[in-house]
C-alpha cells in the first residue's frame, strides 16, 4: 500500500492528496483492492494502540537520524487522516486508529531490513500466540475464550517512572 501512495501521491505533505487516495483504497480503486488501510484498525485497540504509540516515538527518533522526517511526516498523516475516511465511507459505528504494523515496515526499513523479510518477522513474533489460540479452540470446542481478568493485588499508590528507582 505504502508503496503505491508514494508513487500516486506528488506531495506528501498534502492533506487533500492524502485524503484522495486513502477515500480510493477505501472504495477498492486502489491498493489491493480489498478497502483495507493497513496499519489502521485493530479489534482490540479501538482509540488508541499502545504499542503504535511506543513504535511512532521510536520511528520518528530514528527517521531524526536517518533523515526520513518527511516520510515519517507522511506516516504521521496517514494515521491522522484514516480514521475519519474510514469513518466516513465504510463503518460510521466503529471507531479506528493506528495500529503498530503502520510504522514497523518504515522502521525496517530504515534499518535496512530487506523487505522479504517484513512478513516473517511479523510471524515469528506472533506464532506463539497464535499456537495457544489454535489449542485452546481445539480443546474447547471451536471457541477461544477471552477471560476476564480480577485483579487480587491489594491498590497501590502510582509512582511516575521518574521517581521509581
Amino acid at each position: 500500500m505504502m508503496d503505491e501512495l508514494k508513487a500516486n501521491v506528488k506531495d506528501w505533505s498534502s492533506e487533500k492528496q492524502v485524503r484522495a487516495y486513502l477515500e480510493k483504497i477505501v472504495k477498492k480503486e486502489a491498493g489491493d483492492r480489498t478497502g483495507l488501510i493497513y496499519g489502521i484498525g485493530h479489534a482490540i485497540y479501538t482509540i488508541s494502540d499502545p504499542r503504535a504509540v511506543q513504535l511512532k516515538r521510536k520511528a520518528e527518533q530514528l527517521a531524526k537520524e536517518k533523515g526520513c522526517l518527511e516520510e515519517f511526516h507522511l506516516y504521521n498523516l496517514i494515521e491522522e487522516i484514516s480514521p475519519s475516511v474510514l469513518y466516513e465511507l465504510k463503518n460510521k459505528n466503529k471507531r479506528f486508529c493506528a495500529n503498530v504494523d503502520l510504522y514497523s515496515g518504515f522502521v525496517y526499513s530504515m534499518l535496512n531490513i530487506p523487505r522479504e523479510l517484513f512478513t516473517p518477522i511479523f510471524a515469528i513474533s506472533r506464532v506463539a500466540g497464535w499456537s495457544a489460540h489454535r489449542i485452546e479452540e481445539v480443546v474447547a470446542g471451536g471457541r477461544i475464550y477471552r477471560p476476564a481478568y480480577k485483579n487480587i493485588l491489594e491498590p497501590r499508590e502510582y509512582i511516575p517512572m521518574s521517581q521509581r528507582s
